[in-house]
């Protein structure tokens, strides 16, 4: 069992030949919705890589909740851990440039109300992989850590969207992913010591005894474990919207996890996965099914 506790949002995407300069405005070429959250993002990868997913978060009593939700049920994931909140569904307004690349807001809605209590739902068991983002508030991605802690339950924590006061939750979970950005602010604030990336990573990995994964976009990914280091490669690609790379990297990671593969290769698979993803526009309709990674990886192979 996957569980993901975590935001749902709709998002809103206009597409434009450039981002914007502040106080400027540009004319876009194209506009979408589509749905979205790092957590919701998440369950579904980790579904459509093959994985048993319920997810843990809330939406809206709005006309945005049942397009936010939709791709979820499409993809089986169990729905009974999301509430109705009175606050707003969560969206995200997206403009994706014409070489792939993006800003986000956020306005979190009823992701803010995600709190503690909804765990009640959760029961964690021995062996269960947890999902997790910083999208929903911190005290609730803190009690979900220790939960699954005492549970034995494998915990992920994706770092994303960067947040300074979080940075003492990273020692608390098994597996702790961040992009390339996002680690060094943490190494930063926790002031790992080292001349590089890979030194500071090194010094997290033995200063916690937890397993840290980096995401570098076209060059791959790095993961230092207190044991060493392992490095993956991604799938050579042209992206056309690289929003929610990062989530299906997540989602197939827990899902390999849980289906007890060896770290490399859950990383191999999370990797693909991610790089397939940024070939279609949107969030959750470009997350890959298992038998497109399959095919990816079999292809990269020869």
């Amino acid at each position: 069992m996957i569980t993901v506790v975590g935001s749902i949002n709709l998002d809103l995407i206009a597409n434009v030949e450039r981002l914007p300069d502040p106080g400027e405005t540009v004319r876009s070429g194209g506009f979408a919705t589509a749905p979205g959250g790092k957590g919701a993002n998440q369950a579904l990868a980790a579904a459509r890589a093959g994985g048993e997913v319920r997810m843990i978060g809330a939406v809206g009593k709005d006309g945005f909740a049942a397009e936010a939700l939709a791709c979820l049920k499409e993809g089986k994931v169990q729905l009974s851990g999301v509430r109705e909140a009175a606050a707003a569904t969560g969206i995200a307004l997206i403009f994706v440039d014409s070489r792939g690349e993006n800003v986000i807001v956020v306005a979190p809605g009823a992701n803010d109300t995600v709190l503690a209590g909804d765990l009640a739902r959760a029961n964690f068991e021995k062996g269960e992989v947890v999902l997790l983002q910083f999208e929903i508030p911190l005290a609730t991605v803190e009690a979900t850590l220790a939960a699954a802690a005492e549970a034995g339950s494998t915990s992920v924590l994706n770092t994303a969207p960067f947040r300074p006061e979080a940075a003492k939750l990273l020692a608390m979970a098994d597996f702790v992913v961040a992009n390339e950005t996002e680690f060094d602010l943490y190494a930063d604030a926790l002031q790992l010591e080292g001349d590089g990336r890979q030194a500071r990573m090194k010094a997290f990995a033995d200063r916690t005894g937890r397993t840290v994964i980096v995401t570098l976009g076209k060059d791959g990914v790095i993961a230092t474990t207190p044991d060493g280091e392992l490095t993956v490669p991604a799938l050579e690609i042209t992206p056309v919207d690289t929003v929610g790379a990062g989530d299906t990297f997540c989602g197939y990671l827990g899902a390999g996890l849980a289906a007890g593969l060896p770290l490399e290769e859950a990383l191999r698979r999370a990797a693909a996965a991610g790089s397939l993803a940024c070939l279609k526009p949107g969030a959750q309709p470009a997350i890959p099914h298992a038998k497109e990674v399959d095919a990816a990886l079999g292809e990269a192979a020869r």
